[in-house]
Protein backbone atom coordinates (compact mmCIF):
# COMPACT_ATOMS: atom_id res chain seq x y z
CA UNK A 1 0.00 0.00 0.00
CA UNK A 2 1.43 3.18 -0.78
CA UNK A 3 2.10 6.36 1.99
CA UNK A 4 -1.17 8.97 -0.14
CA UNK A 5 -3.69 5.51 0.54
CA UNK A 6 -2.60 4.73 3.90
CA UNK A 7 -2.94 7.98 4.74
CA UNK A 8 -6.30 8.69 3.24
CA UNK A 9 -7.85 5.74 5.24
CA UNK A 10 -6.74 6.66 8.28
CA UNK A 11 -8.68 10.03 7.79
CA UNK A 12 -11.40 8.35 7.23
CA UNK A 13 -11.39 6.39 10.36
CA UNK A 14 -10.74 9.42 12.27
CA UNK A 15 -13.75 11.24 10.66
CA UNK A 16 -15.70 8.08 11.27
CA UNK A 17 -14.97 7.96 15.30
CA UNK A 18 -15.16 11.58 15.53
CA UNK A 19 -18.66 11.39 13.79
CA UNK A 20 -19.76 8.74 16.46
CA UNK A 21 -18.61 10.81 19.25
CA UNK A 22 -20.85 13.68 18.66
CA UNK A 23 -23.85 11.63 17.99
CA UNK A 24 -23.64 9.96 21.83
CA UNK A 25 -22.69 13.55 23.18
CA UNK A 26 -24.90 15.53 21.49
CA UNK A 27 -28.83 14.07 20.95
CA UNK A 28 -29.30 13.32 24.80
CA UNK A 29 -28.18 16.74 25.71
CA UNK A 30 -31.05 18.08 23.26
CA UNK A 31 -33.12 15.71 24.68
CA UNK A 32 -32.93 16.68 28.43
CA UNK A 33 -33.24 20.21 26.85
CA UNK A 34 -36.39 19.66 25.09
CA UNK A 35 -37.72 18.00 28.13
CA UNK A 36 -36.73 20.61 30.33
CA UNK A 37 -38.05 22.95 27.97
CA UNK A 38 -41.61 21.15 27.86
CA UNK A 39 -42.04 20.97 31.71
CA UNK A 40 -41.77 24.51 32.23
CA UNK A 41 -45.04 25.99 31.33
CA UNK A 42 -46.96 23.23 33.19
CA UNK A 43 -45.54 24.15 36.81
CA UNK A 44 -46.52 28.05 35.53
CA UNK A 45 -50.26 27.04 34.83
CA UNK A 46 -50.52 24.83 37.39
CA UNK A 47 -49.24 27.50 39.94
CA UNK A 48 -51.81 30.26 38.18
CA UNK A 49 -54.53 27.72 38.74
CA UNK A 50 -53.64 27.66 42.27
CA UNK A 51 -53.70 31.84 42.55
CA UNK A 52 -57.25 31.35 40.50
CA UNK A 53 -58.30 29.30 43.55
CA UNK A 54 -57.34 31.32 46.14
CA UNK A 55 -58.45 34.48 44.63
CA UNK A 56 -61.69 32.82 44.04
CA UNK A 57 -62.00 31.71 47.75
CA UNK A 58 -61.07 35.62 49.22
CA UNK A 59 -63.90 36.89 46.98
CA UNK A 60 -66.46 34.80 48.94
CA UNK A 61 -69.28 37.21 50.71
CA UNK A 62 -68.69 37.47 54.35
CA UNK A 63 -71.37 36.08 56.30
CA UNK A 64 -72.44 35.68 59.97
CA UNK A 65 -71.56 32.19 61.95
CA UNK A 66 -71.49 31.12 65.43
CA UNK A 67 -68.22 31.31 65.23
CA UNK A 68 -67.46 34.90 63.95
CA UNK A 69 -70.24 36.36 65.32
CA UNK A 70 -69.42 37.80 68.83
CA UNK A 71 -65.88 38.94 67.37
CA UNK A 72 -67.88 40.89 65.31
CA UNK A 73 -71.08 42.03 66.96
CA UNK A 74 -68.52 43.51 69.74
CA UNK A 75 -66.15 45.93 66.78
CA UNK A 76 -69.47 46.38 64.91
CA UNK A 77 -70.75 47.68 68.35
CA UNK A 78 -68.21 50.00 69.40
CA UNK A 79 -68.15 51.73 65.76
CA UNK A 80 -71.58 51.72 65.54
CA UNK A 81 -73.52 52.75 69.15
CA UNK A 82 -76.53 54.08 68.34
CA UNK A 83 -79.70 53.47 70.74
CA UNK A 84 -82.77 54.47 69.00
CA UNK A 85 -84.66 52.84 66.09
CA UNK A 86 -87.62 54.09 64.48
CA UNK A 87 -90.44 51.08 62.89
CA UNK A 88 -92.13 52.39 60.70
CA UNK A 89 -95.81 50.99 59.55
CA UNK A 90 -98.84 52.19 57.81
CA UNK A 91 -100.39 52.30 60.91
CA UNK A 92 -97.36 54.82 62.75
CA UNK A 93 -94.50 54.79 64.22
CA UNK A 94 -92.36 52.91 66.83
CA UNK A 95 -89.38 54.04 68.84
CA UNK A 96 -87.21 51.50 70.86
CA UNK A 97 -84.77 52.12 72.69
CA UNK A 98 -81.74 49.35 72.96
CA UNK A 99 -80.39 48.60 76.46
CA UNK A 100 -76.25 49.32 76.51
CA UNK A 101 -76.22 46.34 78.80
CA UNK A 102 -76.72 43.89 76.37
CA UNK A 103 -74.03 45.11 73.55
CA UNK A 104 -74.64 41.79 71.36
CA UNK A 105 -78.09 42.62 70.67
CA UNK A 106 -78.18 45.54 70.39
CA UNK A 107 -75.11 45.53 67.94
CA UNK A 108 -76.89 42.49 66.10
CA UNK A 109 -80.36 44.80 65.74
CA UNK A 110 -78.50 48.31 64.90
CA UNK A 111 -76.49 46.16 61.90
CA UNK A 112 -79.91 44.71 60.56
CA UNK A 113 -81.10 48.09 60.46
CA UNK A 114 -78.69 49.55 58.86
CA UNK A 115 -78.33 46.53 56.04
CA UNK A 116 -81.73 47.28 55.53
CA UNK A 117 -82.87 43.47 56.13
CA UNK A 118 -86.17 44.88 58.43
CA UNK A 119 -87.59 46.42 55.22
CA UNK A 120 -87.88 43.01 53.57
CA UNK A 121 -90.34 41.93 56.77
CA UNK A 122 -93.49 42.44 58.31
CA UNK A 123 -95.28 41.94 61.61
CA UNK A 124 -96.42 38.84 60.94
CA UNK A 125 -97.44 37.33 64.16
CA UNK A 126 -100.11 39.24 66.56
CA UNK A 127 -101.11 37.18 69.51
CA UNK A 128 -104.01 39.93 71.11
CA UNK A 129 -103.39 41.01 74.09
CA UNK A 130 -99.73 38.99 74.53
CA UNK A 131 -97.13 40.02 71.89
CA UNK A 132 -96.76 41.50 68.36
CA UNK A 133 -93.93 39.75 66.67
CA UNK A 134 -91.58 41.06 63.60
CA UNK A 135 -88.91 40.55 61.46
CA UNK A 136 -90.13 37.70 59.43
CA UNK A 137 -92.05 37.62 55.61
CA UNK A 138 -94.04 35.14 53.20
CA UNK A 139 -92.12 36.90 50.76
CA UNK A 140 -89.66 34.14 48.07
CA UNK A 141 -86.18 36.58 48.81
CA UNK A 142 -86.54 36.19 52.55
CA UNK A 143 -84.80 32.73 52.24
CA UNK A 144 -82.14 34.05 50.40
CA UNK A 145 -81.54 37.56 52.38
CA UNK A 146 -80.88 35.19 55.59
CA UNK A 147 -78.47 33.71 53.83
CA UNK A 148 -76.90 36.26 52.63
CA UNK A 149 -76.43 38.13 56.04
CA UNK A 150 -75.49 34.20 57.65
CA UNK A 151 -77.31 31.47 59.62
CA UNK A 152 -76.23 32.19 63.63
CA UNK A 153 -77.63 32.68 67.20
CA UNK A 154 -76.80 35.10 69.83
CA UNK A 155 -76.06 34.14 73.44
CA UNK A 156 -78.43 35.37 76.32
CA UNK A 157 -77.56 38.40 77.47
CA UNK A 158 -79.81 38.53 80.99
CA UNK A 159 -80.11 41.90 82.69
CA UNK A 160 -80.83 41.91 86.20
CA UNK A 161 -84.14 43.26 87.00
CA UNK A 162 -85.38 43.27 83.83
CA UNK A 163 -88.59 41.81 83.27
CA UNK A 164 -90.97 41.10 80.37
CA UNK A 165 -92.90 44.27 81.14
CA UNK A 166 -95.29 46.45 78.50
CA UNK A 167 -93.52 47.34 76.19
CA UNK A 168 -90.22 45.30 76.57
CA UNK A 169 -88.72 44.28 72.89
CA UNK A 170 -86.77 40.86 72.84
CA UNK A 171 -85.47 38.33 70.32
CA UNK A 172 -87.25 35.08 69.81
CA UNK A 173 -85.82 32.00 70.29
CA UNK A 174 -85.55 28.26 68.75
CA UNK A 175 -87.73 26.30 71.19
CA UNK A 176 -86.85 22.43 70.66
CA UNK A 177 -82.81 22.03 71.20
CA UNK A 178 -82.04 25.28 72.27
CA UNK A 179 -80.86 24.31 76.09
CA UNK A 180 -78.99 28.22 76.30
CA UNK A 181 -81.71 29.66 75.24
CA UNK A 182 -79.63 31.51 72.51
CA UNK A 183 -81.46 34.31 70.51
CA UNK A 184 -82.76 33.92 66.92
CA UNK A 185 -81.04 37.05 65.54
CA UNK A 186 -84.02 37.95 62.83
CA UNK A 187 -86.99 38.16 65.00
CA UNK A 188 -88.09 40.23 67.59
CA UNK A 189 -91.00 41.20 70.01
CA UNK A 190 -93.22 43.29 71.13
CA UNK A 191 -94.72 42.72 74.87
CA UNK A 192 -98.13 44.47 74.70
CA UNK A 193 -100.27 42.81 77.65
CA UNK A 194 -100.94 45.38 80.21
CA UNK A 195 -100.10 42.67 83.00
CA UNK A 196 -96.85 42.12 81.79
CA UNK A 197 -95.84 38.25 80.57
CA UNK A 198 -93.37 37.57 83.22
CA UNK A 199 -93.33 34.06 82.55
CA UNK A 200 -90.72 34.53 79.69
CA UNK A 201 -88.47 35.91 82.10
CA UNK A 202 -84.94 33.60 81.83
CA UNK A 203 -86.42 32.83 78.54
CA UNK A 204 -85.52 35.83 76.05
CA UNK A 205 -83.22 38.39 76.13
CA UNK A 206 -84.77 41.74 76.74
CA UNK A 207 -82.84 44.31 74.26
CA UNK A 208 -85.05 47.03 74.41
CA UNK A 209 -88.31 49.17 75.22
CA UNK A 210 -90.85 51.16 73.49
CA UNK A 211 -90.02 54.89 74.58
CA UNK A 212 -93.03 56.27 71.48
CA UNK A 213 -95.62 55.05 69.59
CA UNK A 214 -97.23 52.33 72.42
CA UNK A 215 -100.61 53.33 70.92
CA UNK A 216 -98.98 52.03 67.75
CA UNK A 217 -98.18 48.85 68.73
CA UNK A 218 -101.95 48.37 70.25
CA UNK A 219 -103.20 49.21 67.07
CA UNK A 220 -101.68 46.53 65.05
CA UNK A 221 -102.53 43.96 67.78
CA UNK A 222 -106.26 44.19 67.39
CA UNK A 223 -105.98 43.83 63.95
CA UNK A 224 -107.64 40.51 62.32
CA UNK A 225 -105.65 37.08 61.85
CA UNK A 226 -106.00 34.23 60.74
CA UNK A 227 -105.74 30.90 62.41
CA UNK A 228 -101.98 31.06 62.81
CA UNK A 229 -102.43 34.60 64.13
CA UNK A 230 -100.55 35.63 60.61
CA UNK A 231 -102.79 39.05 60.18
CA UNK A 232 -104.68 39.16 57.22
CA UNK A 233 -103.14 42.03 55.46
CA UNK A 234 -99.45 42.42 55.38
CA UNK A 235 -98.16 45.05 57.94
CA UNK A 236 -95.31 46.30 56.39
CA UNK A 237 -92.11 47.21 58.43
CA UNK A 238 -89.59 49.89 57.26
CA UNK A 239 -87.02 50.51 59.97
CA UNK A 240 -84.45 53.56 60.76
CA UNK A 241 -81.28 54.24 63.25
CA UNK A 242 -82.75 57.29 64.88
CA UNK A 243 -79.66 58.00 67.36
Amino acid sequence: MSSKRFVLLVSICCCFILCDCEDKNSDPKKKKISQSETAKPLKKTSAKEKKKQKDSLAKEPFRLTNKNVIEFLTEYGKKNPETLVRIKTSYGNIDILLHKKTPIHRANFIYLVKENYFDETFFYRVAKGFVIQGGNSDRTQMAQRRYEIGEYTLPQEPMKGVKHNRGAVALSKQWVDNPSNRSTPYEFFIVIAKQGAYHLDGEHTIFGKVVKGMHVADKISNVPVDGSEWPKENIFIKAEVIR
